[in-house]
């Protein structure tokens, strides 16, 4: 078993380990934290993808390692965890970002594989993301560990199910993290996001309001973060809607949600 504790050498400057960088909200959180001094760990199955951005924002080879993983196997996003540790040190920010969201029909059989594999990535991934560090941070009495929510979170949507569910889930999960974490210097910071323009979203057949670009986004999230925030929703806005959305009473919510746009299944 590796120990996550050994000490390691002193850095120049802070490290921020990053799931899901290759595209969207987990590419723009990694340029901001770039702008903001930090070395780079960024992690995704398409390291190509990752290189090659890395290439265009002339990032200096120095600052930023990749590594390959898939965070629905627990032993591959460990081993890349471990990796870090190996030739960065632990990571002063941990933000398990990488997450998928199809739309499913549970009446159809191969949607329970849709089910369990947004589970593997959006919740059970997360936890094998934070796993590697939390020893190190411990020891060390700080770091941030981050979970990447949604407002989907907040209520079922119709053909939502994986999704919701799962993000409730990292919702759920960060909360008893936290508790755990309480008096050991480490911060866990849940961010809920509403919608953001990302590959993830721009298939959506339905309207997505306070639509927001990834860096305003990522701007706001790393502020929230280098607070030690427990939980933000972003933007405010999409709290306030949420926060109503849970107030409904059922009858009056199913009423509001009648007829809505259901998410993308599988090969739509």
């Amino acid at each position: 078993m590796t120990d996550h504790t050994l000490p390691v050498k002193p850095r120049a400057r802070p490290v921020a380990f990053i799931t899901g960088a290759s595209s969207g909200i987990g590419q723009a959180l990694a340029a901001r934290f770039h702008d903001a001094g930090y070395d780079l760990a960024l992690v995704a199955r398409r390291t190509a993808e990752i290189e090659a951005w890395a290439a265009s924002q002339r990032i200096d080879a120095g600052r930023c390692r990749i590594y390959s993983a898939d965070v629905a196997v627990i032993d591959s996003i460990v081993a890349a965890g471990t990796a870090c540790v190996q030739q960065q040190g632990v990571p002063d920010v941990v933000i398990a970002n990488a997450g998928i969201s199809v739309g499913m029909d549970t009446a159809e059989r191969e949607d329970l594989d849709v089910l369990a594999r947004t589970l593997a990535i959006n919740n059970i991934g997360l936890a094998a993301t934070f796993h590697p560090f939390i020893g190190g941070m411990k020891a060390r009495g700080s770091g941030r560990l981050v979970g990447i929510g949604s407002v989907a979170a907040i209520r079922g949507l119709p053909g939502h199910g994986a999704y919701c569910a799962s993000k409730a889930g990292v919702v759920a999960y960060c909360e008893s993290l936290r508790g755990e974490l309480r008096s050991s210097g480490v911060k866990v910071v849940t961010i809920s996001p509403g919608y953001v323009d990302t590959p993830l979203t721009q298939g959506n057949r339905y309207g997505m309001p306070f639509l927001m670009q990834p860096a305003d986004f990522a701007d706001r999230a790393f502020r929230a973060i280098d607070a030690g925030t427990s939980y933000r929703v972003i933007p405010w806005q999409m709290g306030v809607v949420a926060k109503i959305m849970r107030l409904l009473p059922n009858a009056v919510f199913d009423r509001a949600v009648k007829g809505r746009g259901r998410k993308r299944r599988s090969g739509e």
